[in-house]
């Protein structure tokens, strides 16, 4: 059993973790543990003593215990206003209209499963256990039940809270959170992801020192605040040590905070932000949180993420596409933005079916007036112009092609230039006597209103069902103003989960793809519909490396866009080698964001090797088990994807520097008694790249800019020198030397001569 309760103790054990909890004298829970597993008999060494209390101390009940005080005891739940002064989870006011709350365990059982949510998305139960334990205020009839799911096999415990008022009078809810965790200090270092749009997912890493950080957002989970985040131990790398991984499963705005207290504990809360929050419950009535995963490992960063990327394709994404390949598309908006016919995708799509692409998705700009990002939203009407077929010709057509047929929507937004907004302005949300804040020409609709999620339900499902779609891209490009309160974006957020639920519960053979601006909204309460989301807007390789890397702390490849495009890069005027932008987009949802007719013959050659190469790796890129290896050199970022048969090593170096030594190419997790055959992917040279060095090994001297030269780079390639190897296990985890890379002194054909923002793709088959 994953779950035990015996005399108070309260026991909860993963694979490889234990969580316990008791019950106190007066009724409190004190956490006990939660870290590697261990066998407990008397639980007295885990316990915090209480001999005497510090000077300042508040004491709970001086005359039944005098060294009681709530300020030093690691809860699992804490009150305010009876002498617990860290962060607490919940403020609410009570019926005496105080702020005053004290929760105390009432009963307590044990369920099969994942008990149903009434409002919010959740994991899936299977064989989990849930133990349920209700708490009561000691003076009003409110409950507080703590849900806590234990998912064995993945090493994720899940928790979350509902508030119950039995009371008369109603109360004021004005904070909780779906968790709070007390831990003894361990000099912690804690991970978020943040910054903004094209630069999603940066990981953030900060000493915890007296104080408290926060993790936050608000409207929903965007660029700024992932709501995921790591604690780390001190010590702790990539492979070894203790390390604690949070996240919610939702959507909202939320907040996560950490807190090292005087007396050397540290409260983790985690839930829904509290920002201009206000939730009334009435007798009868009840307040359920998301759903909060929770996560240890003392297998470092790369366990913690091991734990959550199978939490997260076994409980979170469902579907028929949660764990199948996802195709390699083929997406027409940097090649053509508004400006496209029917026939000019038609042509991009036979291109992208030539090169090895399996689904042809048309951006924006199909609908209604929509020519630029002024006009159209919230329409439906096919523009004829564009598509004198519809969807449905163009569809068909792409369907005989070979392909399958994508089409990208953004259906929480309007345009006060659309036939929609001309009929019903009050869906839109705005303040009376206040101008409205807009985002990209746009303002959003209300999705606390019915009207409006039956006419987004009606009119997406109406061109699910008549045309040949595949696969969905839902965008969202701005963020949530003019609203109430806080208490109108969480019950925006239940009705935008209705809406999903509504148009892709009874159509699970759509592959659906979360947007928000790019990676803007990447988060569990998406993925709880879509199987994924576009990682960001931003598709150069190089800051692609941080983005997916920062975000496979939490989530795994599967689950992340990821695409090829044309280079100097729209977003960065980067010029990164073809082979590189391939190499990180592998690591993903795989997909071109290109008109091939921009690359020359030879790259348009080269691309179509590399596309049949991903058929072969695609499995393990998505599925396997993903590390991040540390090289100890900054410029350097190594990957691995592991699969039962198959290894597949990626390596970038973003920075060439002179007089490069011999580079060792480290691999983890191969089986030492067996044997393997190494072999690198291809990585095509283009003369252009060398330079005024032509000059010395030709017998005839050929200016960069000559027509020349870019005849001969149309047509003609050279291939970097390709490591191949065949050894056992254990000899290649002893480290791979590679040959040598360009030092300026000369040629060799065993050289590798690629410089800045290179890339290696290894692959690994046992024999």
């Amino acid at each position: 059993m994953s779950i035990t309760v015996s005399e108070g103790l309260f026991r909860l054990d993963t694979a490889e973790s234990t969580y316990l909890f008791q019950k106190t004298a007066f009724g409190h829970l004190e956490s006990l543990h939660y870290g590697r597993k261990i066998p407990v008999g008397d639980p007295e060494s885990l316990r915090f003593k209480r001999e005497l209390t510090h000077g300042s101390a508040v004491i709970y009940d001086e005359q039944a215990d005098p060294v009681y005080c709530l300020d030093d005891i690691p809860l699992e739940w804490s009150g305010v206003g009876k002498g617990d002064f860290r962060t607490p989870p919940i403020e609410i006011r009570m019926p005496d209209g105080s702020f005053t709350c004290d929760f105390l365990l009432d009963s307590y059982r044990v369920e099969s499963g994942a008990p149903k949510m009434e409002t919010l998305p959740q994991s899936t139960g299977g064989e989990a256990q849930t133990l349920i334990v209700t708490m009561k205020d000691a003076v009003f009839p409110v409950y507080l039940d703590l849900y806590y799911t234990v998912y064995e096999a993945e090493n994720v415990i899940t928790r979350r809270a509902v508030l119950r008022n039995e009371a008369k009078e109603p109360v004021l809810l004005r904070e909780m959170m779906s968790y709070s965790l007390d831990l003894c200090d361990r000099s912690y270092t804690v991970t978020t992801l943040s910054t903004a749009w094209i630069r999603e997912a940066q990981v953030i890493e900060r000493p915890l020192k007296a104080g408290t950080i926060v993790n936050e957002s608000i409207g929903h989970s965007q660029h700024s605040g992932n709501p995921a985040l790591a604690l780390a131990a001190c010590g702790a790398t990539e492979n070894d040590g203790d390390v604690y991984g949070f996240n919610l499963i939702y959507s909202g705005n939320h907040r996560t905070t950490v807190e090292l207290s005087a007396a050397g504990l540290v409260r983790v809360t985690g839930g829904v932000n509290p920002h201009c929050f206000l939730w009334e419950l009435k007798q009868g009535e009840r307040f359920e949180t998301p759903e909060a995963v929770l996560t240890y490992s003392c297998r470092g960063k790369n366990g913690m993420s091991q734990n959550f990327h199978a939490f997260v394709q076994n409980r979170v994404v469902r579907g028929d596409w949660q764990k199948q390949e996802r195709p390699i598309l083929i997406n027409d908006w940097e090649a053509c933005f508004f400006q496209f016919r029917q026939n000019s995708l038609l042509r991009l799509a036979r291109q992208g079916k030539k090169l090895g692409c399996e689904l042809f998705v048309l951006d924006d700009g199909w609908f209604g007036a929509r020519n630029t990002d002024t006009a159209g939203l919230g329409d439906y009407t096919v523009n004829p112009k564009k598509l004198p077929n519809g969807l449905e010709g163009l569809g068909e057509r792409v369907n005989r092609l070979g392909m399958r047929f994508g089409l990208w929507f953004e259906p929480e937004n309007v345009n006060d230039d659309s036939d929609l907004y001309r009929a019903h302005p009050d869906w839109a949300i705005q303040r009376p006597n206040r101008a409205p804040s807009l985002g990209r020409h746009q303002k959003i609709l209300d999705l606390t209103r019915k009207e409006v999620r039956d006419y987004i339900v009606e009119n997406v499902s109406k061109i699910l069902d008549t045309c040949p779609i595949a696969y969905v891209k839902w965008d969202m490009n701005r963020k949530v103003s003019d609203f109430t309160d806080g208490a109108f974006l969480h019950r925006y957020v239940i009705g935008y989960y209705e809406v999903l639920s509504r148009i892709f519960r009874p159509r699970p053979q759509i592959l659906l793809e979360g947007c928000a601006s790019g990676g803007g909204r990447f988060d569990l309460g998406q993925l709880c519909f879509a199987q994924q989301i576009w990682a960001s807007d931003d598709t150069d390789p190089i800051e692609r490396l941080k983005i997916q890397g920062g975000l496979s702390l939490f989530y795994p490849v599967s689950t992340m866009g990821a695409h090829v495009s044309l280079a100097p890069h729209q977003q960065t005027l980067r010029n990164t080698p073809l082979s590189t932008r391939f190499a990180v987009a592998a690591f993903g949802a795989f997909g071109l964001e290109l008109d091939p007719k921009d690359l020359t013959p030879i790259e348009r050659k080269s691309l179509k090797g590399m596309l049949n190469t991903y058929r072969k790796i695609r499995k393990t890129c998505q599925f396997g088990r993903f590390s991040r290896i540390e090289t100890g050199d900054p410029h350097i970022v190594q990957w691995q994807a592991q699969s039962e048969k198959q290894t597949v090593v990626l390596r970038v170096k973003t920075l060439a520097p002179a007089a490069q030594w011999n580079d060792v190419v480290e691999v983890r997790g191969l089986d030492p008694e067996k044997t393997y055959a190494l072999r690198q992917v291809e990585s095509p040279l283009f003369v252009s790249g060398f330079g005024t060095l032509l000059k010395h090994i030709l017998p005839v001297t050929i200016r960069s800019y000559s027509h020349l030269l870019l005849a001969v780079n149309k047509h003609f390639r050279m291939d970097d020198y390709r490591e191949s190897y065949r050894a056992s296990g254990a000899q290649l985890m002893a480290g791979i030397r590679l040959h040598r890379s360009f030092i300026g002194t000369g040629y060799s054909d065993k050289m590798h001569m690629q410089g800045d923002y290179s890339s290696m793709l290894l692959i690994i088959t046992e024999e």
